[in-house]
């Protein structure tokens, strides 16, 4: 079965490049003109990916990702940002956003981003037997088969990506994962993002986990290469 992507633009030309572009015998593409809409269409018919710009009239892209977060889809979001949009690049990625890529794009690293996203969806959810299913650290745990992680014994709600990002960098305590590692394990890049998406995304996971980036107890963050984790079995 194909998946559908759902592409939320005001922009007639911006959606028209790709629709030229992403091949319709691979995927299956719903457009929609506003933020309104694209929340309609996405509680009808559930997109596997979506492809959010964030500056739209009405009901800007970083108000859709929010109310979609909030009520508790975690359907991949890649934002479409203008150049300039730095700060909105960050609020996206922190208010739930996957990823982002910059108008205007290469539609080959769109599509890229595209098929890896996707395929990080479809990996299994469940580990090998001989993978540690339970790691148990002062104050965190988490499980890798059933994908659960807590906090001083209290659950906490990670995303799909939060929860790979910590399992890689759990799975060798005091190691340095470089950004290059990180992205290729966790993201399933074999090309360079900007550096600002790992930070995000390790930036919310820390919120999620009550860590302090000055004084990090479990993630810290090794300048000019990656991160590590920390933390007492």
């Amino acid at each position: 079965m194909k998946k559908k992507i759902l592409i939320i633009d005001d922009d007639e030309q911006a959606r028209k490049m790709m629709r030229l572009t992403i091949n319709p015998f691979t995927y299956d593409l719903e457009e929609a003109a506003t933020g309104l809409e694209g929340l309609e269409k996405v509680a009808q018919g559930n997109p596997d990916l979506i492809l959010l710009d964030i500056n739209m009239p009405g009901i800007s892209g970083l108000e859709v990702c929010r109310k979609l977060r909030e009520q508790g889809f975690r359907t991949p979001i890649i934002m479409l940002t203008a150049e300039s949009d730095v700060i909105d690049k960050v609020v996206g990625l922190e208010v739930g956003a996957d990823d982002y890529v910059t108008k205007p794009f290469n539609m080959h690293e769109l599509l890229a981003r595209i098929g890896a996203h996707l395929r990080h969806e479809d990996r299994p959810t469940t580990k090998s037997a001989s993978d540690n299913e339970q790691r148990d650290f002062e104050g965190l745990s988490l499980n890798t088969s059933s994908r659960q992680v807590w906090i001083d014994g209290q659950e906490v709600s990670v995303t799909v990506i939060e929860f790979d990002l910590l399992t890689l960098l759990s799975s060798k305590p005091n190691h340095v994962f470089s950004r290059h590692d990180i992205l290729e394990k966790v993201w399933g890049y074999t090309v360079e993002l900007e550096t600002r998406t790992i930070d995000a995304h390790v930036y919310r996971l820390r919120k999620k986990l009550g860590d302090d980036a000055e004084e990090p107890k479990y993630i810290h963050s090794i300048p000019g290469i990656g991160y590590r984790f920390s933390a007492k079995d």
